[in-house]
């Protein structure tokens, strides 16, 4: 599993600054010691992920094990995955 000090692949972020403030995603990539892509399968889906600086992120102590496995062995994250691993937790981006 990929990791910087601050985040990990399949963790739980919500966004501090931007249009998308206060929505929750979940990392998908990271690219450096600065910056990860995200996509919560809803506004930001998996053919448009969005290139997001950690700075700008809350961290969630969450990750989502199914999204670690399936980024582990290269397999396709679909949008629906997305949606539901939020959904599962109750983070829906009205209630935070």
């Amino acid at each position: 599993m990929q990791s910087t000090r601050e985040v990990a692949i399949g963790q739980f972020v919500k966004s501090k600054a931007g249009r998308d403030k206060d929505r929750v995603f979940i990392v998908i990539e990271i690219i450096d010691e600065l910056y990860v892509l995200i996509a919560d399968g809803d506004l930001r889906k998996m053919e448009n992920v969005k290139k997001k600086k950690i700075k700008h992120l809350s961290k969630f102590n969450i990750i989502s094990d199914e999204i670690v496995k399936r980024y582990d062995t290269h397999k396709k994250i679909s949008n629906l995955m997305l949606r539901r691993e939020i959904e599962k937790l109750g983070l829906h981006k009205t209630q935070i």
